[in-house]
């Protein structure tokens, strides 16, 4: 058997020039965002308490609690919202087709009987109301003529809508039924949030021009704007309302977030500037903002999270990061088995501690993209899509000076020999190179196209898979190699090969959905029939005792053999991650990590069987 013990989370998909949205549920400390096809709901308190909701077809752009905290509506790109529950399983209430484009946000009433959305329509209309039961219409929303960024409903009777977005107009509309009221055109540039005060007495614009401008929410009359006195000096996205309707929090391209205090004739002035702890580069404007209970919530372009204490503004903030994009690979450290590394293709490389979660980023000084990555004690490998190979020295949470080789052509695989770790075999298109420290010791054209390649951990043997399936194994003495022997079982190119711990087998992947497991002296195969994936083999991993094997593939399953058992009694994780799973690693006997396109990792724990 096999359960799920812990998720560190992605973060939100973010958008250069754009607002994100993040809400939270009105009963407890959880909020919900959504990265790609998955929606996110992550605990506050507990940041490993994670839940992902999947079954989106294209990929999220909002996500909401209803005002009881039972249901969650979320959005897409294709226009389609779907209401479904919260508790187990994420039962599905209804799907409806709202606009004919992206949905930007979207509103329950208070009472969860209606919701509204807007966003982009082809043309047609950009806001919608709708039961959110049987999906009928309440309401007719004129008066937009660009993509609408926003929408809010009135928290208190009488219901009322206010819409604002890329046309620089805010819109009133009173109801149900819905009907346009008026419209202002006080903001100079796309307005990007509208929201209510949670008593129903003001509603709150904030635009790109910098400014933020308060109404009333009964008549939609402009009562007052927030300060240019120490005001943004950017683009606000996002704002949201304190608890009590008093204060609210702005983010801005401008790096900052800001809380201010709202007078009750609707004047705004600051009252902290929460600056953001990074380094001041384009990856630290923030994008979004929730004030959830005593947190103040912050979502910077580079996705980190920052959780700020509403009652001790002073405090440092609270950091939250993962990743955004596809994790394409693991290392766990030998010599403390408990640290997780993980980096994704964007070149961002993060840190996990089982138990405690993020840990930290590790900030290279060449930030270059990264294909293949491989780890040791003090040291990691990466090569990335300029034919370069980095050698980066690691002292804790610090990455010291790196050292490049250039090898001629683009690397697609890289391997380090454990015990003498200065040595790695990478491999090209038509061959391997081997590289000591930061020198090439040999370049050598195999004459056949390279696809997977492994070495031994002394260094002594080299195994090189191809695009016709068959496995070459070479003896290294010094810096030439010979071919030794050549294996032919699979029946596409070779995408993975692995040497066991204790060197006594390899395993070997394919694109074709087979596994192998070979004896190394005999070059006899030990475990056969490994056939149960459904599509193309990414990854595989070891345990530290030999005795087991995991297999990661695009059809989103992790699948553990045993050596010494048949094929059949293996042990499947169907649905590991959305989208493929393409990093593994054992961290102990019973223990799995796997990562994958849903830029999530997960740590597994196994059962033994009986």
């Amino acid at each position: 058997m096999s359960q799920l013990a812990e998720t560190y989370a992605c973060v939100p998909t973010t958008e250069r020039g754009r607002g994100i949205l993040i809400s939270g549920n009105p009963k407890s400390n959880t909020i919900t965002y959504t990265n790609g096809r998955s929606v996110i709901m992550i605990n506050l308190d507990n940041p490993l308490d994670v839940s992902v909701y999947a079954e989106h077809a294209y990929p999220a752009t909002v996500a909401r609690y209803s005002p009881n905290g039972e249901w969650i509506a979320s959005a897409d790109v294709s226009g389609t919202v779907r209401i479904w529950g919260t508790r187990n399983e994420f039962v599905l209430k209804k799907e409806f087709k709202v606009l004919s484009g992206r949905i930007d946000d979207l509103q329950w009433s208070p009472d969860g009987m209606r919701i509204v959305a807007c966003g982009d329509g082809k043309g047609k209309s950009l806001v919608r109301a709708f039961m959110w039961d049987s999906g009928t219409n309440v309401g007719e929303f004129d008066g937009h003529s660009r993509r609408v960024l926003s929408c809010a409903f009135k928290p208190t009777r009488p219901f009322r809508i206010v819409t604002c977005g890329e046309d620089f107009l805010v819109n009133f509309y009173e109801g149900p039924p819905f009907k346009f009221k008026l419209s202002h055109r006080d903001h100079s540039n796309f307005v990007n949030c509208v929201r209510f005060s949670p008593d129903g007495s003001k509603f709150i614009s904030v635009s790109s021009d910098k400014k933020g401008l308060i109404y009333d929410a009964k008549t939609a009359e402009k009562m007052g704007e927030l300060s240019s006195e120490d005001g943004h000096k950017g683009s606000i996205y996002a704002v949201s309302w304190s608890p009590d309707g008093k204060q609210v929090l702005t983010a801005s391209a401008d790096k900052s977030a800001k809380v201010w205090e709202i007078s009750d004739d609707g004047n705004g002035k600051v009252k902290k500037t929460l600056a953001s702890p990074g380094s001041g580069g384009v990856d630290d404007m923030l994008v979004g903002c929730l004030w959830q209970n005593d947190h103040l919530v912050t979502v910077s372009l580079g996705g980190t999270i920052s959780l700020f204490s509403a009652t001790d503004l002073d405090k440092a903030p609270l950091l939250l990061s993962g990743h955004m994009k596809n994790v394409t690979s693991l290392a766990v450290l030998k010599s403390d088995p408990k640290i997780i590394l993980s980096s994704s293709y964007d070149g961002l490389i993060i840190k996990w501690i089982q138990g405690i979660g993020y840990s930290g980023r590790l900030q290279r000084k060449e930030n270059s993209q990264i294909k293949c990555f491989a780890a040791v004690e003090e040291e990691i490998v990466t090569s990335g899509f300029d034919n370069k190979i980095w050698r980066v020295s690691v002292h804790g949470d610090q990455c010291g000076d790196a050292d490049s080789v250039d090898i001629g052509s683009q690397p697609k695989d890289l391997n380090l020999a454990l015990l003498s770790p200065d040595l790695a075999l990478v491999s090209t298109d038509s061959g391997i190179v081997l590289l000591r420290g930061a020198k090439i010791v040999s370049t050598i054209n195999l004459g056949f196209t390279v696809t997977a390649s492994a070495i031994s951990p002394d260094g002594t043997e080299v195994i090189v898979g191809g695009q016709d399936g068959k496995l070459h194994i070479y003896s290294v003495t010094g810096d030439t190699v010979n071919e030794e022997a050549v294996l032919e079982k699979h029946r596409g190119a070779i995408s993975v090969i692995r040497y066991s711990p204790d060197v006594s087998m390899f395993a070997s992947g394919d694109v074709n959905r087979e596994a192998v497991v070979w004896d190394r002296d005999s070059r006899e195969v030990k475990l056969k029939n490994m056939l149960y994936h459904t599509a193309r083999i990414n990854c595989l991993a070891w345990s530290p005792d030999s005795s087991m094997i995991a297999t990661g593939s695009l059809d989103t399953c992790v699948i553990i053999y045993e050596v010494d058992k048949p094929a059949s009694s293996r042990l499947t994780i169907k649905g590991a991650h959305l989208g493929g799973v393409y990093g593994l690693a054992f961290t102990d006997q019973y223990s799995v990590v796997s990562s994958g396109e849903d830029a999530c990792v997960r740590v597994w724990k196994l059962t033994p069987q009986s």
